[in-house]
């Protein structure tokens, strides 16, 4: 297959190009490029976007997450060009049930530009005469996370504090955080089995599990003999946390050994 991968230089995409470059021919765009041509690809996977979720400018946002994957999508229907775009579980908010018919509560800029390009694609995917599949991402990690920063997950960070400092300074309370962990590279293989199902759709996209900060800081401590300090979450933070996040898998389950 002739695939298109945007975002490739981002943490998921050097990783779906190793998952991808020895079945299929592959492009790429970033932004700053020339806009793509997409006549002839058999596959478009759009993984470019902006994923700060501390952002505050809305329409840098806006442009980044919602209006390029707009285009890009009418472009893949309009040349007949098969589609798979990254969402995130941000859309649920700060609910504790994670299924992908349930009501959506975006807390931040991030989280609604996500939204609304899901909501987007919901409305009108249907009807497009090629195949368009949405998958909402719980919290991913794994290797290539070094350019995050405060974005890296909570493996990444607490490994880098853990083997820079040999302290890992995690939120008071993170014994009660328990978020959906899943390793990237369960992501990417999601990404290339879809490529062969013939369904329009948006598909949660975790382990279907809750682990806690706490066991995960308290892992690598153990393994890199670290120790663990406690410090407050920051404001900015505290009225968008998601607390909980557990993948409900079971659509998923229905087309791929999941």
């Amino acid at each position: 297959m002739k695939i298109l991968i945007t975002g490739h230089k981002g943490f998921i995409g050097q990783n779906m190009i190793k998952v991808l470059k020895d079945e299929h021919t592959l492009s790429f765009y970033e932004p700053g490029d020339d806009l793509p041509n997409i006549k002839g690809l058999d596959w478009v996977i759009h993984l470019g976007a902006l994923t700060s979720t501390t952002e505050t400018n809305v329409e840098l946002m806006m442009q980044h997450n919602y209006d390029f994957s707009r285009w890009i999508a009418t472009q893949c229907r309009d040349n007949g060009v098969n589609f798979q775009y990254s969402s995130s579980a941000s859309v649920y908010g700060l609910k504790n049930s994670f299924n992908e018919s349930d009501p959506s509560d975006p807390r931040s800029p991030y989280a609604w530009s996500k939204f609304l390009f899901d909501r987007y694609i919901a409305h009108l995917a249907g009807s497009w005469p090629i195949l368009v599949q949405g998958f909402r991402y719980f919290n991913v990690y794994g290797p290539h996370e070094d350019h995050k920063g405060d974005q890296a997950s909570p493996y990444h960070k607490f490994e880098k504090q853990a083997k820079e400092t040999g302290v890992i300074k995690l939120f008071e309370g993170s014994e009660n955080y328990l978020r959906d962990f899943v390793p990237v590279e369960r992501v990417c293989d999601i990404h290339k089995q879809f490529l062969n199902i013939k369904e329009t759709g948006i598909w949660n996209v975790g382990l279907g599990r809750a682990t806690s900060f706490e066991s995960v800081a308290r892992m690598i401590a153990e393994k890199y003999d670290a120790t663990i300090e406690y410090v407050p979450m920051p404001d900015n933070m505290k009225n968008q946390y998601q607390t909980y996040t557990c993948a409900d898998i079971d659509l998923l389950k229905r087309y791929i050994d999941a």
